[in-house]
């Protein structure tokens, strides 16, 4: 019993990346062929993903609650669970965002952000993977710098699309509108890349 507990939070890990890659490939959907009719329906389906993603989450915080021995610290199991919520809200965020402005057409800076945001939660999905046998890993610090090298070259994307927002567009709704939207795609990688530290973090404190 006591083994079966220990795995379940490493489990519930996995469960939350699996709900951040779910929603970021319906992000990637939606803006890739967007159509402004559609986008209120995909809305309503990322919140069912965030919903669910919620769900597990306070399901596991309950049985943390009860629980005695924990297999990493009760305050590490609790921040990476948040971590790992806020990467899928995050990209709820944009897609809510971008109902809100009522964009009609998406930039192909947003296009290279919705596909580099699938891509570092898929290597989230697979680190958390990793996470609960770090001892014997192989590959775990491999995926903590793969995370970190796709959140810089967010930084670098999110750097040349405002520097070219605003040396292109004359309109200021437009200005507010995208320098607002890339901004919340910068944020979600970041949010990403929170999470491979906390990870690190905790490898740190239990080698």
């Amino acid at each position: 019993m006591a083994k079966k507990s220990k795995g379940y939070y490493f489990e519930s890990f996995i469960e939350g990346a699996e709900f951040s890659l779910k929603a970021a490939k319906m992000l990637n959907d939606t803006l890739t062929g967007f159509k402004p009719e559609e986008l209120y329906e995909n809305i309503l389906k990322m919140h069912e993903i965030e919903h669910g993603a919620d769900i597990a989450k306070h399901k596991m915080m309950s049985k943390l609650a009860k629980e005695f021995i924990t297999p990493i610290e009760r305050e590490d199991i609790v921040r990476l669970s948040q971590g790992i919520d806020d990467v899928t809200d995050a990209i709820e965020d944009i897609l809510l965002r971008a109902h809100m402005f009522n964009i009609k057409e998406v930039k192909p800076e947003a296009l290279e952000f919705a596909k580099m945001i699938v891509a570092c939660c898929e290597v989230q999905k697979a680190l958390l993977a990793e996470f609960e046998n770090f001892h014997k890993s192989a590959v775990i610090y491999d995926l903590i710098v793969n995370v970190n090298d796709l959140e810089e070259k967010a930084d670098a994307l999110y750097t040349e699309s405002v520097h070219s927002l605003f040396s292109s567009t004359s309109d200021p709704v437009m200005l507010i509108v995208w320098n607002e939207l890339f901004n919340r795609f910068e944020k979600c990688c970041d949010s990403l890349e929170n999470v491979a530290n906390i990870v690190e973090s905790v490898i740190m404190k239990n080698v």
